[in-house]
């Protein structure tokens, strides 16, 4: 039986005593958010798998882009609710509700994001994210060259490719792994 603080359906025990610049880190997490989320528990049973996922979460989503935090975001709950990920869902869609001060362009978001009133940006943006996820084979120069049309550049849509991919390999761990939320994501943001 998994124990209620158990962070995945896995006996992986976080590395005790953490490292200094790791406990350094959940200590950030539990200013700022007031937990130390549960993907970075699950991770911390191995600081180099651990320190790799949070470098690569930070580039993507908290580093400079022709994206904003909230579209970052919100290509993770579109990514997200293809693959059904209860985890990914529930944490992004606390996010898009804070970023966007929006509780309901949260819950469309997490629910069907066409039923969300997007711009023409937005909506191209979440459309390839879309057909990365579920036909990525199927992606050509036209699909590029429409998000070129409402304004992102090249590198803009690297980083929409690259969020994209991200969320679909973290998706299909935390499923795998049965990672849960913490429950202050069910509250937040409303």
């Amino acid at each position: 039986m998994r124990a209620k603080d158990q962070p995945t359906a896995l006996d992986l025990p976080m590395v005790d005593p953490l490292p200094p610049e790791t406990a350094k880190y959940f200590d950030v997490c539990q200013d700022k958010l007031g937990m130390i989320p549960n993907v970075l528990r699950a991770y911390a049973f191995d600081i180099d798998k651990l320190n790799a996922f949070t470098a690569m979460y930070n580039d993507l989503m908290l580093a400079g882009s022709g994206l904003s935090k909230l579209e970052r975001e919100m290509i993770a709950v579109v990514v997200s609710s293809i693959n059904k990920c209860f985890y990914c869902l529930t944490a992004h869609g606390a996010a898009v509700r804070q970023l966007s001060g929006d509780p309901a362009l949260g819950e469309m978001m997490v629910m069907n994001w066409r039923a969300a009133d997007l711009d023409a940006r937005q909506t191209a943006m979440l459309g390839f994210a879309e057909k990365v996820t579920k036909t990525s084979a199927e992606v050509t120069e036209a699909d590029r060259q429409a998000l070129r049309d409402v304004g992102f550049s090249d590198r803009d849509i690297f980083d929409i490719a690259s969020v994209t991919g991200f969320f679909n390999m973290s998706n299909r761990v935390a499923s795998a792994i049965d990672m849960r939320p913490n429950p202050e994501y069910h509250a937040s943001a409303r």
